[in-house]
């Protein structure tokens, strides 16, 4: 390899880097398309997601209406077989990761290789999903297990609700500040 090419492959990884950075905290769903994750309409990327998808984002695929929070991780392959490589110089674990219409993954989660989530569910904060999750449920733990169908999460959240869901901004931090009587 000679100098300038070797000084080219460097500025174009900085560059891209740098661009890449930018882009992530300009267009969240933008930054996802442009590094190659399958995307439906009204995705929702709340957070930074330029190390969301990991090493191999073109093997995820989201569908609609999907809402992923901040600090959540995709993870397409297994690091554990380097260890095994000097037995088996081409063992490699990776899968593709699917995302059903309509699920909210809470924030902190992690999804591993090969799973599928099911369509209508929702991830818990800081779950682990380490296999499949069925449609219409509630996962979270670790590793995430089903706690509820997402019909009695409905049923609860409409008894508890304090109906303020449809303000945004300032408006609803006004509306929720006169809710639990906060004063300053």
């Amino acid at each position: 390899m000679n100098f300038y090419y070797t000084l080219e492959r460097i500025c174009s990884k900085i560059f891209m880097k740098t661009f890449g950075g930018i882009y992530a905290m300009i267009s969240h769903v933008g930054y996802a398309r442009w590094i190659g994750v399958n995307m439906g309409e009204k995705i929702q990327i709340y957070g930074n997601p330029s190390k969301m998808f990991g090493s191999e984002p073109w093997l995820i695929t989201l569908g609609n209406n999907v809402h992923i929070t901040t600090d959540v991780l995709f993870i397409t392959h297994d690091g554990g077989t380097l260890l095994f490589r000097d037995k088996v110089p081409n063992l490699e674990i990776t899968a593709p990761i699917v995302v059903s219409d309509n699920v909210y993954i809470g924030v902190r989660s992690v999804i591993l290789p090969g799973v599928t989530i099911g369509e209508n569910s929702i991830i818990a904060a800081g779950s682990i999903v380490t296999k499949d999750v069925p449609s219409k449920v509630i996962v979270g733990g670790v590793p995430a297990k089903v706690i509820k169908t997402t019909e009695e999460y409905f049923e609860q959240i409409q008894k508890n609700s304090i109906h303020l869901g449809h303000l945004k901004g300032k408006f609803k931090d006004r509306e929720l500040k006169k809710y639990f009587n906060y004063k300053k």
